[in-house]
């Protein structure tokens, strides 16, 4: 897809606008943080377009070489193959740094992964799977945050709640919501059989406060005794807090933390997720159902990956991929090369999809 010169240097004229804004000094509060987010999302894409107007320059220049000593125009040949073989992929980067952005691609997000079919082998499982996402924001230099847990018997969770804070976080893990099964034998298993248990696991962009304007006379605050593990205190204070949100009866629950205050904190963090998540898919429409027939949904609903353990494979079923690393993947670097196959595959629709 070739971008005329006129858009190259419109983002050009952009982008040094911006760079002498922030370099005059004259701006202050909400206009310098609105202008230096503009500036770190075009800078990308200016280099890129700088990068593309430098090398179509230089291959009409030695393409209009006149030039009568042979070893010259020999050179300048060569010189203006290897720009013909590099100028589409540079075009095409280009591309796919000027396609439409995720409004929320920046923001952390809030894993939630709960055990479905399968009993404690599904507890177990996802353990696993936090654990993966745990290394693999290790790998990326993301900082995690539990924010509640409910633990089962044997070591497993039945649900639990985190916040993935770092740069780019959304836009690396958006396509990691849905059901994730596995194929093992379970710990519990003593005849050696293979059993499929599943977990659901759901990323949504974590909002500023800003984004969801939450009315006090909307909720409805309940504090209770908490159960299970975690100590003295759990089962002697009402530290349990239960927040529902009664225009959209949405529930969110948190008891892990010894203060009822830091637990409503908690609470709330993960009620405006969830709000933010349903204003977005209200907002998006068309543009959803888009992206649904690009890499799936993300619904909760539908089987994104498949994790057998007797064969050592991982497939993800919404781009037929599988691989045959399965512990790389578990331990968290291995993830990366589905998280990046996921993004080019989403990139690849949605440039075709301009091009129609």
């Amino acid at each position: 897809m070739t971008i005329p010169a006129e858009r190259l240097n419109q983002i050009r004229h952009r982008f040094s606008e911006l760079e002498a804004r922030l370099g005059s000094g004259t701006l202050e509060g909400a206009e310098f943080v609105a202008a230096s987010r503009d500036y770190a999302e075009l800078e990308p894409v200016a280099r890129t377009a700088e990068e593309v107007l430098q090398m179509r320059a230089e291959l009409a220049e030695l393409e209009a070489l006149d030039d009568s000593d042979p070893e010259m125009r020999a050179l300048a040949e060569e010189e203006a193959q290897r720009l013909r073989t590099a100028l589409p992929a540079a075009e095409r980067a280009l591309s796919i740094a000027m396609l439409p952005r995720d409004s929320a691609d920046a923001k952390p997000a809030m894993l939630e992964i709960r055990a479905g079919t399968g009993g404690d082998e599904a507890a177990l499982f996802a353990a696993d799977l936090y654990r993966m996402y745990e290394r693999f924001a290790a790998e990326q230099g993301w900082r995690v945050e539990p924010v509640s847990m409910n633990a089962s018997d044997i070591g497993g969770f039945k649900e639990i709640v985190a916040n993935v804070a770092g740069n780019g976080v959304f836009a690396k893990l958006k396509f990691e919501s849905g059901v994730h099964r596995v194929q093992r034998v379970p710990v519990t298993e003593s005849g050696g059989r293979i059993h499929t248990s599943a977990a659901t696991v759901a990323v949504l962009p974590e909002p500023d406060e800003v984004d969801v304007q939450i009315e006090d006379k909307d909720l409805k605050i309940d504090v209770y005794r908490a159960s299970g593990a975690g100590g003295q205190h759990v089962n002697t204070t009402d530290s349990a807090v239960r927040i529902t949100h009664l225009p959209t009866n949405t529930v969110v629950t948190c008891q892990d933390a010894r203060s009822q205050h830091k637990n409503k904190d908690k609470a709330m963090q993960v009620l405006r997720a969830r709000l933010f998540e349903a204003q977005r898919e209200a907002t998006q429409g068309a543009e959803a159902e888009a992206r649904k027939a690009m890499v799936g949904s993300g619904d909760r609903s539908e089987r994104i990956r498949t994790y057998n353990f007797p064969q050592g494979r991982v497939t993800d079923h919404r781009i037929g991929l599988t691989l045959y690393k399965l512990d790389e993947v578990l331990a968290g670097p291995g993830l990366a090369e589905l998280v990046d196959a996921l993004t080019a595959e989403d990139e690849a629709k949605r440039l075709a999809a301009l091009g129609e």
